[in-house]
């Protein structure tokens, strides 16, 4: 990387840091990908329910190889709009999904279909 980029990339970090977006961004490494780290989670994301019904969020297999629900990395605006990293692409998430709870790991999951429509997310806890 040449010294322009390093330094264009330590600005755009500032720049996003002092927006308030850097933060639960960069605190949290994962990218949202379908399926990607749902076994490691499948335990407790079979429980989450979607909000105002009783139909799971988790709807994946327990071995890895499909899954609704995985980790992602999330950050709130100003608005409370929650925004999410989907399948490599940041979206906004519906306020209806979004549940009142944290993960037992503090991190932010979101459950989706392969086609992105949205079922549950929980974002992550306040970083400092």
């Amino acid at each position: 990387m040449s010294h322009l980029a390093s330094v264009l990339s330590l600005a755009t970090v500032a720049a996003m840091t002092l927006a308030g977006v850097g933060a639960p961004v960069w605190a949290q490494s994962h990218s949202g990908h379908h399926g990607q780290g749902h076994a490691d989670n499948h335990d407790w994301y079979e429980k989450l329910k979607q909000p105002g019904s009783n139909a799971s969020c988790c709807n994946g297999t327990i071995n890895g190889v499909e899954g609704d629900c995985r980790p992602t990395r999330a950050y709130q605006k100003d608005d409370g709009v929650w925004y999410a990293l989907l399948n490599g692409r940041w979206v906004p998430v519906p306020p209806r999904v979004v549940l009142q709870q944290l993960s037992p790991d503090g991190n932010s999951h979101i459950c989706a279909g392969k086609s992105g429509v949205i079922f549950c997310f929980l974002g992550g806890s306040p970083k400092s």
